[in-house]
C-alpha cells in the first residue's frame, strides 16, 4: 500500500469522527491564534523601543574609541570621524551615518545649574527620523550650519534653568586633555520627546563649536552613529562593517551593547513570551495526544484486522501519523481564518493602553507607544507554521506506536 492510498485512508478515517475531529482542530487554531498574538505583539513592540533608543544618539551601530563604551570620556575620541562616517553611509544596507560628539556636561543660566549630556551633532547634514530630539521640536528650530552659537535643549531642561528662547546657556565640561572649559550659546530650540529623563538632560549643539570648545582638531570625534532599515540585521551589518571600518583604537558595536539595559530587558520579556508559548504548544499537542489515543483504543480491532489481511506495523504507524498530521494542516487552516480579521485588525486600529499605562510610560530613557499593535517577521511566520506542524506530529508518534504494537490475533477475538 503506498503512502497515497494510506493518506486517503487517514482522511477518511477523520471524516467519520467529524465532531472530535473538528474540536481538535479548533485547538490547534486557537493555538495558532494565541501565537501569533504573542508572537506579533512582541515583533511590533521590541522593533519600536530599538527604532526609537537608537535615535537617542547611538544609533543601530556605534563606531567608537575602544573602551569608550565602558568607561565613556571625551578624553577618547576618534580621529578619521568623517572618512569613517562617509565609508559607512557607502554601504548598501546603511540609510544613515552621523558623526557625533556625545559626553557629559554641567549646565547653568544665571544661578541654576543641572548635569546632564551634550551631543554634538552636524547641522543640516542629521534626517530627523534619525534624531528623536529634532523631530520633536516644540519651540524655535535646530541651530543651521551658519548658526554654530545656537543649542537646542529639553522642555524640562528649559523649566529647571528658566530658559527661553534666545536666552543663554553656560556648558562646563572635561576637554581633550583633561582640562576644564566652557562655552556659551544661545537657546534656538526647545524639543520634547515625552521622556523627562531625556528632556530635562539633554543639550544638542553644533559639532564644529563643540570642537572648539573641547579643542579637538576638525576630524575629531568620539563616535560615529550608524542607522539601519531592519534592526533585525544589525549582527550582519555589523560583521560587513568590520571588513571596512575596522582599527586598532576603534570598535564597532551594536544597540545592544550601547543600550545593554534595554537589550536585557527586552531580553527578558522575549523569554517570558517564548515560554508561554511553549505551554500553549504543550496544550495543544496533549488535546491531539489524546484524541489520537482514544481513536487508535477504539480502533484496536480494526487496525488487527488490517494487519491480518496484509498491513504491515510500518503502514499502520505511517497512517496514525498521517491523521495527525491533517488535523493540523485543518488546524492551521481554522487558524489562520479565525486570526487574519483579528491580526488586520491589530495591525491597524491595536488597542490604546494609555487608560492602563499613561502616555508617558518609558522602559531604558525610552518613550513606550501606548497603542499595541501588531506586526509579523516573515521568519515568525514560517516559526510559528513550523512549530504548530511539529508539534501536532510529534504528538502522534505515542499513538502510532501504540497501534503498530497491535497483535492481530488478539484483536481479530475482541482481547
Amino acid at each position: 500500500m503506498d503512502f497515497r492510498e494510506l493518506a486517503r485512508m487517514a482522511w477518511r478515517n477523520l471524516r467519520r469522527n467529524r465532531r472530535r475531529t473538528l474540536i481538535t482542530a479548533f485547538s490547534v487554531a486557537f493555538g495558532v491564534l494565541l501565537s501569533v498574538t504573542f508572537t506579533a505583539s512582541g515583533d511590533y513592540s521590541y522593533t519600536n523601543l530599538i527604532n526609537s533608543s537608537v535615535t537617542l544618539g547611538f544609533g543601530h551601530l556605534t563606531v567608537e574609541p575602544s573602551g569608550y563604551n565602558d568607561t565613556p570620556s571625551l578624553a577618547k575620541y576618534l580621529s578619521s570621524s568623517g572618512e569613517i562616517r562617509d565609508r559607512a553611509a557607502a554601504r548598501p544596507e546603511v540609510n544613515g551615518a552621523y558623526v557625533r560628539i556625545v559626553g557629559q556636561a554641567m549646565f547653568a543660566s544665571g544661578a541654576k545649574s543641572v548635569g546632564g549630556q551634550v551631543i554634538g551633532f552636524e547641522p543640516g547634514r542629521e534626517n530627523p527620523a534619525h534624531n528623536i530630539y529634532l523631530r520633536s521640536l516644540k519651540e524655535g528650530a535646530a541651530p543651521g550650519p551658519d548658526d554654530p552659537g545656537g543649542a537646542l535643549i529639553g522642555a524640562k531642561m528649559a523649566e529647571k534653568l528658566n530658559l527661553r528662547l534666545g536666552k543663554k546657556l553656560i556648558y562646563t565640561l572635561t576637554d581633550k586633555n583633561g582640562e576644564m572649559v566652557s562655552g556659551i550659546s544661545r537657546v534656538r530650540g526647545i524639543f520634547a520627546t515625552g521622556e523627562n529623563q531625556v528632556d530635562g538632560a539633554v543639550v544638542l549643539l553644533p559639532l564644529e563649536r563643540l570642537r572648539q570648545v573641547l579643542h579637538y582638531n576638525p576630524d575629531q570625534a568620539t563616535l560615529v552613529s550608524i542607522f539601519i532599515a531592519d534592526q533585525r540585521r544589525t549582527e550582519t551589518v555589523r560583521g560587513e562593517l568590520h571588513q571596512v571600518l575596522a582599527g586598532p583604537d576603534r570598535a564597532i558595536l551594536t544597540w545592544r551593547e550601547t543600550q545593554a539595559e534595554l537589550a536585557g530587558l527586552i531580553a527578558i520579556d522575549q523569554a517570558g513570551n517564548y515560554l508561554m508559548q511553549f505551554l500553549v504548544g504543550l496544550l495543544i499537542a496533549a488535546g491531539i495526544l489524546n484524541t489520537m489515543l482514544m481513536s487508535v483504543m477504539e480502533r484496536r480491532r480494526e487496525f488487527g484486522m488490517m494487519m491480518a489481511l496484509g498491513m504491515g506495523p510500518r503502514q499502520v504507524v505511517t497512517q496514525v501519523l498521517i491523521e495527525s498530521f491533517l488535523i493540523g494542516v485543518l488546524g492551521l487552516l481554522l487558524g489562520v481564518l479565525i486570526t487574519t480579521p483579528w491580526y488586520l485588525y491589530m495591525v491597524r486600529v491595536g488597542i490604546d493602553l494609555s487608560g492602563q499605562i499613561g502616555n508617558d510610560y518609558s522602559t531604558s530613557g525610552v518613550l513606550v507607544d501606548p497603542v499595541l499593535k501588531f506586526r509579523l517577521f516573515r521568519e515568525s511566520v514560517v516559526g510559528i507554521l513550523a512549530g504548530i506542524m511539529v508539534l501536532t506530529t510529534v504528538a502522534g508518534l505515542f499513538p502510532a506506536y501504540r497501534a503498530g504494537r497491535v497483535v492481530p490475533v488478539e484483536c481479530v477475538r475482541g482481547n
